[in-house]
């Protein structure tokens, strides 16, 4: 495939991806319960949502939820639970008259059947949406997706509808839970910590890295127009040298 590259990158990222880190802290900070920051940090989703949503990016993934997070205090994530809950019949018409379309994934057998439905419903009410695809990872992992595709896999080579020869990196992607989408240009997380944390690591081959200190509940339109700058300043070379992109026309 032929492709021409904006040296200088200035268009937008077309996916955008974000560990959403810090919220714990920015409660504690305030002398306040980890709860509260759970809580403020749904504004800080809003806030993104709307800026990709008016700046032309066409996906947005947020990791709400990590398979290893059910490792904190059981009040905490039964907090969560009960905040993503009220958040989805809160947020879902919201989405939904912004021409938003919704989706989920990772390993939603976890959950109560009451939100397994609501997520279902939700993805159904916006799936003719246009404007933005909002992924929320939520029991999700980056070795999780890659086990399940594999499954996947093996489960058609069981049955004759692929043989081992035509096993590709593209194959692997059309099993992943985000097959048909564009893997992330731009990957940023908050809080200060400076690790991908199992999130979407088969997707994030070559998505540009932004890292800042700012905690999630801080991180607002200004911040993400940052990080956006920032992809923007950088030159995406696939594998190539400076050279073949300073001609702007390469094979990928």
């Amino acid at each position: 495939m032929s492709l021409s590259v904006d040296i200088y990158n200035k268009n937008m990222p077309k996916h955008i991806a974000i560990i959403m880190d810090g919220n714990g802290r920015w409660a504690q900070k305030r002398f306040m319960p980890r709860a509260v920051g759970h809580r403020a940090g749904v504004k800080s989703v809003r806030n993104t949502v709307e800026y990709c949503a008016n700046n032309s990016v066409e996906v947005v993934t947020l990791f709400a939820f990590s398979s290893e997070n059910w490792r904190r205090p059981v009040a905490e994530v039964d907090l969560l639970m009960s905040l993503f809950m009220s958040s989805l019949q809160r947020e879902i018409n919201r989405l939904d008259a912004k021409n938003v379309r919704l989706r989920f994934i990772g390993d939603r057998t976890a959950f109560s059947d009451k939100l397994q439905q609501k997520m279902i419903e939700a993805e159904l009410q916006t799936q003719s949406n246009t404007r933005l695809t909002l992924i929320i990872a939520v029991n999700y992992g980056g070795r999780w997706d890659l086990c399940q595709a594999t499954q996947k896999v093996i489960d058609k080579m069981a049955v004759g509808a692929i043989e081992k020869q035509e096993i590709t990196e593209q194959l692997i992607s059309d099993h992943l839970s985000t097959a048909g989408l564009p893997e992330p240009d731009l990957f940023i997380r908050t809080g200060g910590e400076q690790r991908v944390s199992n999130f979407m690591l088969w997707q994030l081959a070559y998505t540009e890295m932004y890292f800042t200190s700012i905690l999630w509940p801080d991180f607002d339109q200004r911040s993400l127009d940052e990080a956006v700058k920032s992809f923007k300043s950088r030159q995406r070379r696939f594998g190539h040298t400076s050279e073949q992109v300073l001609n702007q026309s390469v094979t990928l």
